[in-house]
């Protein structure tokens, strides 16, 4: 039967070429103001052309992408540009003592008012 070549990856000509992609992600990057690097809108174009070109040079390659050598430089990448980013964590308090006890009080309130009517109104079979 017919045999299917299948070509190997080239890891050592994909990581000779993705440094390409880093240097014009970089110089990309120089149009954007430093204190917007976290805000991805200001520069997703830049991002997608860097991504497409890693891709596009592990293919080239005959490797897969992402693949962990790949993933490796991309991650070098973020932590040259983006290691000040952090997701600002919520941090959540508690509502003031009145209105903790006001969303406390209100339920259990009504719970005992439908007990009461509930109760009062089996004792007095001749209303229904």
């Amino acid at each position: 039967g017919a045999r299917q070549q299948t070509n190997l990856c080239n890891e050592s000509l994909m990581l000779e070429k993705l440094p390409a992609c880093g240097k014009s992600f970089e110089e990309m990057m120089k149009k954007v103001d430093t204190k917007k690097w976290c805000n991805l809108t200001e520069f997703i174009m830049y991002y997608d052309n860097f991504t497409q070109c890693t891709e596009r040079e592990a293919n080239n390659a005959s490797c897969f992408w992402p693949n962990p050598l790949a993933e490796g430089f991309i991650t070098g990448i973020h932590k040259q540009f983006f290691s000040n980013c952090t997701s600002e964590k919520v941090h959540w308090e508690d509502p003031p003592d009145e209105i903790l006890i006001t969303l406390i009080l209100i339920p259990v309130m009504l719970t005992c008012a439908m007990i009461t009517l509930v109760v009062w109104c089996s004792k007095r079979s001749d209303i229904l």
